[in-house]
């Protein structure tokens, strides 16, 4: 008797109950003192952070299920991380509402925060496949490393690291492909992902193959580049973004800002599946 009057006493869950409504509404705190524009700014970011968060958490499935040999599971999760990529590239045009001159209202109240101290940002590069040692060039710019414009010590910077010493999706494409028996070489299975990958060409003979011959791994690879072609489209809208807005003064965070924007341009993240293109 008792044990059912507790459970008529739980609250019932309500859509603000559930979805944290007001919790999440308590969250855009602007720093200057009533500047129109910043509230903008800050959701904007702040809803990146939310899809970031997961395209993360559909990648880690997606690499279950290729590892687990599931296509038609996988085309799925890749077509919503898709889906979500071109959200992303979206919402730059409604930040692009905000003029040059309404952004430096409140720009010097951001100090020294900076997009590169996006943790969520930096593991998705390196969920992909980035390492230190691959963004070297691109890094010139700036001095530092995927992780280290994050706090050391801070679990922000750890997920980085920690995303860095584990296998990429690349790696568990790599896999798949050699479980459906395609002859990737065990040195590629076997390498070292704390580093890098390379081109191969002896992979390229294999994902030629496989568009011959598995049309079913096929799709995944044409879905993979879908991803990268994604992620490339929305390092251009914001580079072209940032450029609007700031022109080629130093980014917040201390970078070249443009400059170093432009350098991440036009690198793929898959760059085997761009390889054949001029083999077919």
């Amino acid at each position: 008797m008792s044990q059912q009057n507790n459970e008529g006493e739980k609250k019932a869950i309500t859509y603000i109950s559930y979805l944290k409504v007001d919790e999440l509404l308590q969250l855009q705190q602007p720093e200057s003192d009533g500047e129109h524009d910043e509230m903008l700014f800050i959701i904007i970011h702040q809803t990146y952070e939310l899809w970031f968060k997961q395209m993360l958490h559909e990648i880690a499935e997606l690499q279950r299920v290729l590892e687990a040999g599931l296509t038609h599971r996988a085309l799925a999760i890749l077509g919503r991380v898709r889906t979500i990529m071109k959200t992303c590239v979206g919402q730059l045009d409604i930040l692009e509402t905000m003029t040059p001159l309404q952004f430096n209202t409140f720009r010097g109240r951001l100090q020294s925060s900076s997009g590169f101290q996006s943790a969520q940002f930096r593991e998705f590069e390196a969920v992909l496949g980035r390492r230190d040692q691959a963004g070297a060039a691109a890094e010139k710019h700036t001095g530092m490393g995927m992780a280290e414009h994050l706090i050391e010590g801070s679990p922000a910077r750890a997920r980085v690291e920690a995303a860095m010493r584990r296998a990429s999706l690349w790696d568990s494409t790599l896999h798949y492909l050699a479980d459906r028996g395609h002859a990737i070489d065990q040195a590629v299975l076997n390498r070292d992902v704390t580093v890098g990958y390379e081109s191969n060409e002896g992979v390229q003979d294999v994902l030629l193959e496989v568009h011959h011959k598995d049309p079913d791994a096929a799709a995944v690879c044409e879905r993979l580049v879908d991803l990268d072609e994604g992620l490339q489209e929305w390092r251009y809208r914001h580079v072209k973004m940032v450029e609007r807005t700031i022109g080629h003064k130093m980014g917040s965070g201390g970078s070249s800002g443009v400059g170093y924007l432009a350098s991440t341009l036009f690198r793929p993240v898959f760059a085997d599946l761009w390889a054949i293109r001029s083999r077919f």
